[in-house]
């Protein structure tokens, strides 16, 4: 593994590229489209991506309006908030992010965003806010507390939103209740102008730690350790195992090492690199077993 050379931004002395720069970086950022009304019941709709799920006992959500960057006053969204203790949270996917994007449009106050974005408003449940009907996961949440996190333009406000119930798209359950990550199609904000998609082809899973400890990278073989071709995403793979395991005929009848072998008899460097190349096929393939088992042929 090689690491490239830092640069350093501070906050105070390059704040315009600190502030863009980091919203690349800390990202993707799930989008809160939070729903609101005001004290006289009119409605309000405003996406927020500075948000996330942060307990589960009890279930807790949080998101932060932004206070204006061009004169420093709060959004009605947080106005609303204050003045009701009610939000509903709706989940943004693929088929609405257009209209979530239109629904950030700065308009006047009493300005109805659902009429404005073309979404549509589906009465909860428990809380007078509405829901949006084309979001495929909907949150009804009481406003626990919201914490200034600072004065000025730019600064936040962060809500912290208890959920009292979730309703879900039935479509994206199976009879166990289970979810269909794929199916929920979800987007995410990036920096500038950039969203993603969360799509089937570009979903992986990656293996929990072992509830008994792994073995750590530290304590794997210095020739793999300090590999030049096993990443670090390959070294965390052959480190989570308890113990490393001892070696089996079980490549015995493999082609391909059997020519390697051969090849390189003479040349333990040279066979090491080859066999951690092809040790590094067997892991992106999920093939944890089998790579242990061609690592410790070399």
């Amino acid at each position: 593994m090689t690491l490239n050379e830092m640069k350093t931004f501070d906050q105070q002395n390059h704040t315009a590229v600190f502030d863009n720069l980091i919203k690349y970086a800390v990202a993707p950022r799930p989008i809160c489209l939070a729903s609101t009304i005001d004290q006289d019941g009119k409605p309000n709709l405003s996406p927020f991506s500075y948000f996330n799920f942060m307990s589960q006992s009890p279930a807790i959500c949080v998101f932060s309006p932004l206070t204006r960057m061009r004169d420093g006053s709060d959004k009605h969204t947080l106005h609303n908030i204050k003045a009701t203790g009610e939000v509903v949270i709706n989940i943004v996917n693929y088929d609405m992010v257009q209209q979530q994007s239109l629904a950030s449009t700065e308009y006047a106050e009493g300005v109805d965003e659902f009429e404005k974005s073309g979404l549509t408003p589906l009465a909860s449940t428990l809380i007078k806010p509405a829901r949006v009907a084309e979001s495929p996961v909907q949150l009804e949440c009481k406003v626990k507390e919201v914490i200034d996190l600072g004065p000025g333009g730019g600064s936040g406000n962060l809500v912290i939103a208890e959920v009292l119930c979730m309703h879900i798209q039935s479509n994206l359950l199976n009879e166990e209740n289970e979810m269909d990550q794929a199916a929920l199609d979800l987007v995410a904000r990036l920096g500038g102008n950039w969203y993603c998609r969360v799509t089937a082809d570009n979903l992986f899973e990656v293996p929990k730690p072992l509830r008994k400890l792994g073995i750590g990278v530290d304590q794997l073989p210095e020739h793999i350790r300090l590999s030049s071709i096993l990443t670090g995403n390959h070294l965390g793979l052959l480190a989570n195992v308890e113990a490393i395991p001892e070696k089996t005929e079980e490549l015995a009848d493999d082609q391909h090492i059997n020519g390697l072998l051969e090849m390189w008899k003479d040349d333990q460097t040279q066979l090491r690199n080859e066999l951690q190349r092809y040790a590094a096929t067997s892991l992106d393939e999920g093939e944890l077993d089998r790579a242990w088992q061609i690592l410790l042929l070399a």
